[in-house]
């Protein structure tokens, strides 16, 4: 059984929507109530004081000024303009108790379209959360097949639920970091183990079958089942660096993101890397977009290409170990860029690359020299040069002398 990678905490995913708490109903139910009982009894008085008494018919409750008060009609006593009045405050009453019930039933069905909200999100949650536990187990298994599995699956869950993709990254950014030896080139040609003589005669009468033995198999062969599980694992590395390429690379040139043209559905932006120690083979990160790299004390057996990668934070390969070409061409790098102590192998190529922050390559070897042509260097006090054993070709916006980078 494989060794899982370091366990990564379970993702979590973007908190819905801050959602006031509601309210006790007790202490607004007093308020509406008085307020209602005072609109009922303003609306009476109003009514009351707006009607006049009569001349002998008895006294009015509250009369009405003799300059402004109105004469009742003809027919109609006191007791009944009374009447009126409590019906009329009683109704606005009621069309006020009507408001506050249609506001409480809307109250009511927004509370259930939270809880539905809350409800599926949190469904949706738990569901994510299995899906990448049982991923991360396939990381662990002992079976290439089934660690592909896996990478597919933490692919797909992270390209449909962007909240995850960082955590997602650090996974496979943490297998890669686990210890591996490639596999050594095989010597000569495969033979197949010898097979076992078919049993004579005598043998058959000499050594019947017993039960436990009438049909014991050949073991396997380690060193085939070895071979293969270092080819699925090679397998394995390939796509966990072929998932990293593919949703870091924004094909966009500089003027389409200048123009504000949406990126690829499939690029996952800001995404930081943390690569310190692993074994890279044939890496492709040509137009890739990094948050932060972290790849220090890295192996790059194979080319190394970083063609028109954009290094937004801090790019560390301090003590990396390029084996063949280490392509950097058209290369940005906005924050520090630090290659000390680092080998190339074989060339060092950093055509037209743009260094924004500190540059870095002090005790950095170079077997086969630097090229560098139309290199940016936007402080060149902070460029430390580092060895060369052959003589590299840099500019810095115009040529330099020759052992610049000795």
């Amino acid at each position: 059984m494989r060794r899982s990678p370091s366990p990564a905490p379970v993702p979590a995913a973007a908190a819905p929507p801050h959602l006031r708490p509601p309210r006790p109903a007790g202490w607004w139910i007093v308020p509406v109530a008085l307020g209602i009982g005072a609109v009922v009894f303003g609306v009476a008085w109003w009514l009351l004081t707006s009607a006049s008494a009569p001349s002998g018919g008895g006294p009015a409750a509250t009369p009405a000024p003799a300059s402004t008060a109105a004469p009742l009609p003809s027919g109609v006593t006191l007791v009944q303009v009374r009447s009126e009045v409590l019906r009329t405050a009683l109704a606005a009453g009621a069309g006020i108790g009507a408001a506050i019930t249609l506001m409480l039933a809307f109250r009511r069905q927004r509370h259930q379209e939270i809880a539905i909200f809350h409800t599926s999100h949190d469904a949706t949650e738990r569901r994510v959360t299995d899906l990448y536990t049982k991923a991360v187990e396939q990381l662990g298994h002992g079976k290439a097949a089934v660690r592909l599995g896996g990478l597919y699956a933490l692919e797909r869950l992270a390209q449909d639920n962007p909240g995850h993709r960082q955590t997602i990254v650090n996974v496979i950014c943490a297998y890669l970091r686990m210890p591996y030896t490639l596999p050594a080139p095989a010597s000569g040609p495969v033979q197949d183990p010898p097979a076992r003589p078919a049993p004579t005669l005598n043998d058959r009468w000499l050594h019947p079958p017993t039960p436990g033995n009438e049909e014991t198999p050949l073991p396997e062969q380690p060193a085939a089942d070895k071979t293969d599980d270092a080819e699925g694992e090679r397998q394995v590395r390939l796509t966990a660096q072929r998932i990293l390429g593919e949703h870091l690379r924004d094909d966009r040139t500089p003027e389409e993101r200048d123009s504000g043209q949406p990126a690829d559905v499939r690029f996952w932006p800001g995404m930081r890397l943390d690569l310190t120690g692993a074994t890279l083979i044939d890496l492709d990160f040509q137009h890739c977009h990094m948050a932060k790299a972290q790849f220090s004390g890295a192996v790059f057996t194979g080319d190394a290409r970083f063609d028109g990668a954009v290094f937004t934070g801090d790019a560390r390969f301090i003590g990396a170990t390029f084996t063949r070409r280490a392509l950097f061409d058209g290369a940005t790098f906005t924050g520090d860029a630090r290659f000390i102590g680092a080998t190339f192998t074989g060339g060092a190529l950093f055509d037209g690359a743009t260094f924004t922050g500190d540059a870095g390559f002090v005790g950095a070897t170079f077997a086969e020299g630097f090229q560098g042509r139309d290199v940016r260097v936007l402080r060149p006090d902070r460029f430390h040069r580092g060895r060369s054993v052959r003589r590299g070709d840099f500019h810095r916006g115009r040529r330099v002398r020759r052992g610049d980078l000795r």
